[in-house]
């Protein structure tokens, strides 16, 4: 079982997360436990105090420093968990990076609020994370971004793993297009291909549609993905002007 410890002041937060869709079946199928920790619960004073002004002066709040460690030093008796924060200037979010956690069992997120944490509680922190250049009010909505991602790549979750391997990303090319009945809506047809049932033709105008909206939408990550030899006649074609249905006759496919 894959475990996330979500130190937070809003644990309510992760309620409607943990009761949806595929995370409430990976929960109830005992695959993944979702443990949101009220770091209030480990205070000490009687206005259970999370947060205290900035040393040397400064706008808004931080977060104290113990609650944390001792919130940290309870889930960690039996196993040293991977310790996410999530901070702006972390390391961006990204497929391999939800691919990487995936492989972890016991992962902590910490929840940053106001103007961040005492920085002192990056002495038990593995990795910065930050799911976009932007400021958000707390860390709660990037952690259910990093935990979806994540739980959707454990086996048993997906049930199809050939639709994890059609993700965007998954391979380092955005996905293609799909439809489904009425075969026109609105003068909008569904592509012939995808009802002609040639399997073999269809398979390569899916790819034909990776390489393509990636070209179109995000040619950076061409750089980075390992295209075939066969991909890359697609790309040269796609570059060329060449259309799909020219590209199928002058290749005999």
């Amino acid at each position: 079982m894959k475990r996330f410890h979500i130190l937070t002041i809003f644990p309510e937060f992760f309620e409607g997360f943990k009761n949806t869709g595929i995370v409430s079946r990976a929960v109830k199928n005992g695959i993944v436990e979702i443990n949101a920790v009220n770091l209030r619960d480990y205070t000490t004073d009687k206005h259970k105090t999370v947060d205290d002004v900035v040393y040397g002066g400064g706008p808004g709040m931080l977060l104290k420093p113990e609650p944390i460690f001792r919130a940290y030093d309870e889930i960690s008796k039996e196993k040293k968990p991977y310790v996410l924060i999530t901070e702006p200037w972390g390391r961006k979010f990204d497929q391999k990076f939800a691919y990487e956690l995936s492989e972890k069992d016991e992962i902590v997120i910490i929840c940053g609020r106001y103007e961040g944490v005492d920085e002192r509680v990056k002495a038990i922190v593995d990795e910065e994370v930050s799911i976009g250049d932007f400021v958000l009010s707390g860390g709660e909505p990037a952690a259910v971004v990093i935990m979806d991602a994540v739980i959707r790549l454990i086996p048993g979750v997906v049930g199809d793993k050939d639709s994890l391997r059609a993700d965007s990303f998954s391979e380092g090319l955005l996905g293609y297009p799909n439809y489904t009945r009425p075969p026109v809506y609105r003068g909008m047809e569904v592509p012939e291909v995808l009802r002609s049932g040639n399997h073999k033709l269809i398979e390569i105008w899916r790819r034909w549609k990776q390489i393509e909206n990636t070209y179109k939408k995000r040619p950076d990550l061409l750089k980075k993905t390992n295209l075939s030899e066969k991909d890359r006649i697609i790309l040269e074609s796609i570059q060329s002007g060449t259309n799909f249905e020219d590209f199928i006759e002058k290749y005999n496919v």
